[in-house]
């Protein structure tokens, strides 16, 4: 119990991390009814981008330095490919069945991968990410590193950011009632295409942030780290109601820490002791979703309009 405060901590930076990723599943879907499974992938450009845009400075340039031009760059890469992914792989089919935009995100998903595998230099195996200097901060009941501290003021700002956004802007209100009819909606002189295109954009450039979030934290970026990263943040915008911008913050929260506690806690309980540490941290996750779903089957925080994006 002596370690409570910092498996919360681990938990909830964690969590931070997967709603940063989940809003863009939560937006898309809650405008045009898409499930993106190649958000994992624009996840993972935006972690490579950031990459590339530290490995262009001089050799010896402190992180606090680079870190604007890796969040700009990052942000830059993967909203360009969120929006060409919206422009040239999904409103040629939007309309059409509905089966035929979720098969061309898994291919587009698998695309990206191997775009990635193949062209980026040495991308074949995980790259080093560079790491914040220093110890951890020392808060007297808790210890939080330099990564966690990064994600806790990234996703706050970013909320925060989105909320004032979609509730007090021309546009914020254009995606609002695009999400609620996007006929009536086009009806009443709102551009739904660039609406859609808004959508895939701020997504991307959250999805992008969440990266190097997981950059700073693993020390690593690696074509594979967008499907887990993914999988568990569509995970999170369904357990907080997937189309509700809030809920999908709430779900990934819920998802971290009960990794956290579980990866911690359930191999000292007795009799499930073999269930216990990090090999079995994402099979909790989707047992807590199950759990979730068969009891409130909406989410937690269910799919109200009004905070749809």
């Amino acid at each position: 119990m002596q370690d409570l405060p910092d498996q919360l901590a681990n938990g909830l930076a964690l969590g931070a991390l997967y709603g940063l990723i989940a809003i863009g599943y939560t937006m898309v879907y809650g405008i045009v009814q898409l499930i993106n499974f190649a958000h994992g992938e624009i996840f993972m450009i935006g972690g490579f981008g950031a990459l590339t845009a530290y490995l262009w400075l001089p050799e010896g340039t402190g992180l606090v330095v680079a870190l604007p031009l890796m969040i700009l760059l990052g942000v830059v890469c993967a909203t360009l490919v969120g929006v060409g992914a919206e422009r040239f792989a999904y409103r040629p089919l939007r309309g059409g069945p509905r089966l035929s935009p979720l098969i061309t995100a898994i291919g587009l998903s698998l695309a990206l991968q191997q775009a990635v595998w193949s062209f980026y230099p040495d991308a074949k195996k995980a790259r080093p990410f560079p790491q914040f200097s220093g110890g951890d901060f020392d808060l007297g009941f808790v210890s939080l590193s330099r990564e966690d501290l990064f994600i806790f003021v990234a996703a706050p700002v970013c909320m925060i950011a989105l909320g004032v956004f979609v509730a007090k802007t021309r546009t914020g209100r254009a995606m609002q009632a695009t999400s609620q009819d996007p006929d009536t909606a086009k009806l009443m002189g709102i551009n739904t295409d660039r609406i859609i295109v808004m959508a895939f954009a701020i997504g991307a450039a959250f999805a992008a942030i969440a990266a190097i979030a997981q950059g700073f934290k693993t020390g690593e970026v690696s074509f594979r780290m967008g499907f887990i990263a993914g999988l568990k943040a569509f995970t999170a915008a369904v357990l907080g109601g997937i189309g509700n911008i809030y809920g999908a913050m709430v779900g990934g929260l819920v998802l971290g820490v009960a990794e956290a506690m579980a990866t911690a806690y359930i191999g000292d309980i007795p009799g499930l002791e073999q269930f216990g540490g990090g090999s079995w941290k994402d099979v909790w996750a989707f047992v807590l979703l199950i759990l979730v779903l068969l009891i409130r089957p909406q989410g937690i925080l269910g799919e109200r309009l009004a905070d749809r994006a």
